[in-house]
């Protein structure tokens, strides 16, 4: 078992309040230095308000709505590695730029994955 930090809290409502700050930080950094993180935010935020309009079931709508979180989720990821890779050293190197590569193309399935989720969805059978 690895020691435990003294800097991190483990329990409670504390370790909560903690991680919501974390959090918020996280989106805050971002949204801030990541143009494609915003880029992802600005087609979700016509996307999502989009599914209550379309001509879809609650469970259709629901997925369509998933679907558009995980290029979020997806895209943070892809960012947070980025920037442990830039940290590490800013000169090119190919493991450095396979880790980019390998987070692109993490968003590049996640957008497909939209783009085929709301194609089932929307196109008649």
């Amino acid at each position: 078992m690895l020691p435990r930090s003294p800097y991190k809290c483990s329990f409670g409502l504390q370790r909560i309040l903690n991680a919501t700050g974390y959090s918020l930080a996280g989106f805050k950094a971002a949204f801030q230095n990541e143009a494609a993180f915003r880029q992802i935010i600005l087609i979700n935020s016509m996307l999502i308000p989009l599914s209550f309009f379309m001509p879809v079931s609650r469970v259709e709508q629901v997925i369509m709505i998933v679907v558009c979180l995980l290029a979020i989720i997806v895209e943070l990821i892809n960012s947070a590695i980025e920037a442990v890779v830039d940290r590490v050293s800013m000169e090119q190197h190919p493991l450095s730029k396979n880790a980019k590569d390998m987070g692109s193309a993490a968003q590049f399935v996640a957008l497909a994955i939209i783009a085929l989720t709301w194609g089932a969805c929307l196109i008649p059978a």
